[in-house]
């Protein structure tokens, strides 16, 4: 046999020895593979078994997959500083379903913070441990969106009254009178829009729509000016002099400074739109404190005439 015949079988033999290795190779791949799906679907159905007994478990692992959830929630909405809080943020007792105790001693704050959650619970009338877990909120939100405490307790008081179920006749709700129906995506991270009665939730969408309104404006009256629904006017019915006068007052207070709890906001009348002017039952937020009532012609509408629906959905 010529050496080319010889050098031609060799090749042969060495392509048919290729092929058949590949070829074993490739089975034996595919039955590994074969058996390591099997064992995933076994390990999957054995974990899910294990779970469904495990409740403790289960809810640790439903709250930190909601902490995350409701982390890149609020990051896609602007709210990074909020989504750490959200994300750091562990469950504790009394906690609903996002973790928030909406009660705590007053013992477990400040002395700063404690000075103000007296001071409120005696001006409005209120409970001292569920306004401490306010004050303690405002505070740690406060710190992560770059607005003072005081701030946010302000709106609160000149809002709702601290009442966090409070609701106005065109539909803003909750502590810091959000509307609900145009905020609706910002309530998702917590629940949903019924979250909007939830003191915790309501004050955190309140500070993200109040941030909001400050940078729409390029600074806080202005900021405050559209929160209530008073756009670019000057005329806000007196509601940015109200909410920084009882501001002022928060910040004396969180100082040690002595503020008796029944010192008068400056009461002024509040325009309300058409849209709100019909006849409407008197809410339990109609006031501002025990001896400033919002005026007759506001008919239970807290402070606010409320445009920001259309002003903050443009």
């Amino acid at each position: 046999m010529t050496p080319q015949a010889l050098m031609r079988q060799a090749l042969t033999t060495g392509r048919e020895s290729v092929t058949v290795f590949l070829s074993d190779v490739g089975r034996g791949l595919l039955e590994v593979s074969h058996s390591m799906l099997a064992m995933v679907g076994l390990a999957v159905v054995a974990g899910a078994l294990f779970m469904a007994g495990q409740d403790e478990l289960r809810d640790t692992l439903e709250a930190r997959a909601w902490g995350w959830l409701e982390a890149r929630h609020l990051a896609r909405n602007g709210g990074e500083d909020l989504a750490a809080l959200a994300e750091n943020e562990a469950p504790g007792a009394g906690a609903g379903r996002n973790g928030n105790a909406n009660a705590t001693e007053t013992t477990a704050l400040t002395r700063a913070q404690a000075n103000v959650a007296h001071w409120i619970a005696r001006r409005y009338h209120v409970a001292p441990e569920p306004i401490a877990r306010l004050v303690q909120e405002s505070w740690t939100v406060g710190q992560r969106a770059n607005l003072e405490p005081t701030l946010i307790l302000a709106v609160m008081a000149v809002e709702s009254s601290f009442n966090p179920f409070a609701q106005s006749p065109v539909g803003a709700q909750g502590l810091m009178q959000v509307m609900t129906k145009v905020h609706t995506d910002k309530y998702e991270a917590y629940g949903g829009h019924l979250a909007a009665f939830d003191p915790v939730s309501n004050l955190r969408v309140g500070v993200s729509v109040l941030k909001d309104c400050i940078g729409k404006a390029g600074g806080l009256e202005g900021g405050l000016h559209f929160y209530v629904g008073a756009g670019t006017s000057d005329d806000d019915g007196g509601y940015a002099s109200k909410v920084l006068a009882e501001h002022q007052y928060l910040k004396r207070v969180a100082a040690g400074q002595n503020v008796p709890p029944t010192v008068p906001i400056f009461a002024v009348a509040t325009p309300v739109p058409a849209a709100a002017q019909a006849p409407a039952p008197a809410q339990a937020a109609s006031t501002v404190g025990p001896l400033a009532p919002v005026p007759a012609a506001t008919d239970g509408e807290p402070q606010v005439a409320h445009e920001r629906v259309a002003l903050l959905a443009r």
